[in-house]
């Protein structure tokens, strides 16, 4: 009975744990740091784009697209609350880091009023449009303007301990 128990326990780790490699993989595939947030960007921006085409009557799959974002936006703001802000700071970079580090309370907020219109189709496609030009402004200025300069402060080596830096702090939430 106990190893039963104790297979059933291994199975659900190495489960838990596959599930958490294949999440992070298309983050770590991207290549450094800088190149991988582009990326969870990007797949964020269509994660918008197909919550704003659900039919109105389709409250579960709006439901489901949103609970999606949710999890894509915490993750990424993780990777850049614990390595990619504290590094620019490191940097020199502190008023930016902070400005960056406060829009991502206004994501939660988006994210929280989201959540409590799911079923008032106008009130919620009024309110994604907004974040997500809020959002897509925010992640422009990182890509086309912060990022290069974080990019150019490090050395080849710490860039690379700043990507698998950032690769771990997104398992932990993938």
């Amino acid at each position: 009975m106990l190893v039963g128990a104790g297979i059933g326990a291994g199975l659900a780790f190495l489960g838990m744990v596959g599930r958490k490699l294949a999440v992070q993989a298309p983050t770590a595939l991207a290549g450094e740091w800088d190149k991988a947030l582009a990326a969870e960007h990007d797949m964020a921006l269509a994660l918008f784009d197909k919550l704003r085409d659900v039919p109105a009557d389709a409250e579960g799959k709006r439901t489901l697209l949103l609970m999606q974002l949710k999890h894509a936006l915490g993750k990424h703001a993780l990777e850049e609350e614990n390595a990619i802000y504290p590094a620019m700071r490191d940097a020199g970079m502190e008023a930016e880091a902070d400005a960056l580090n406060g829009d991502h309370g206004y994501v939660k907020q988006y994210l929280y009023d989201l959540t409590d219109l799911v079923k008032d189709d106008a009130a919620f496609q009024t309110r994604l449009a907004a974040f997500r030009t809020d959002i897509e402004s925010h992640m422009r200025r990182e890509e086309d303007e912060l990022f290069p300069r974080l990019r150019q402060a490090l050395d080849h080596q710490a860039a690379n301990r700043l990507t698998r830096r950032m690769n771990r702090e997104g398992l932990k939430l993938a």
